[in-house]
């Protein structure tokens, strides 16, 4: 005979914790990412001007975040699959960049949607994958 057991509302809500912490350590890293290379980058002069490119600096930024965040996840033992799904949420945005090239939306704004549109991506990737992120 088997049995199920019927999540408490202690588990749902340690699991719920666990789920945001991983967003929570994905923000930091995403952030230190982009300050350690993106600072490196603009030591070095290779960073393109926002508001020339911005396209090419947002794509450059998104770089810099996934790799801070991939070193992270793999770090903390997730697999590859997680890792890239997560990395992919960075590059999302750039789907808007036509947007900015017709003139329908303008740089600044494309920065303050995209990292919108990134955070929420990085949400969908986490809920999609939450049972291996509720138990790391």
């Amino acid at each position: 005979m088997t049995t199920t057991q019927t999540p408490t509302h202690e588990g749902n809500a340690s699991r719920w914790r666990l789920l945001a912490r991983h967003y929570v350590e994905m923000v930091v890293a995403m952030f230190v990412g982009m300050f350690v290379l993106g600072g490196l980058r603009a030591v070095l002069g290779l960073t393109v001007p926002f508001e020339d490119q911005p396209g090419t600096s947002y794509l450059l930024m998104a770089i810099d975040m996934s790799v801070g965040m991939a070193a992270w996840m793999r770090y903390r033992g997730h697999g590859w699959a997680s890792t890239l799904e997560m990395c992919a949420a960075m590059f999302v945005p750039l789907l808007l960049v036509p947007l900015v090239w017709a003139g329908a939306m303008a740089a600044m704004t494309f920065m303050g949607v995209a990292h919108v549109v990134m955070l929420v991506a990085m949400l969908a990737v986490l809920l999609r994958r939450r049972a291996e992120y509720s138990h790391c």
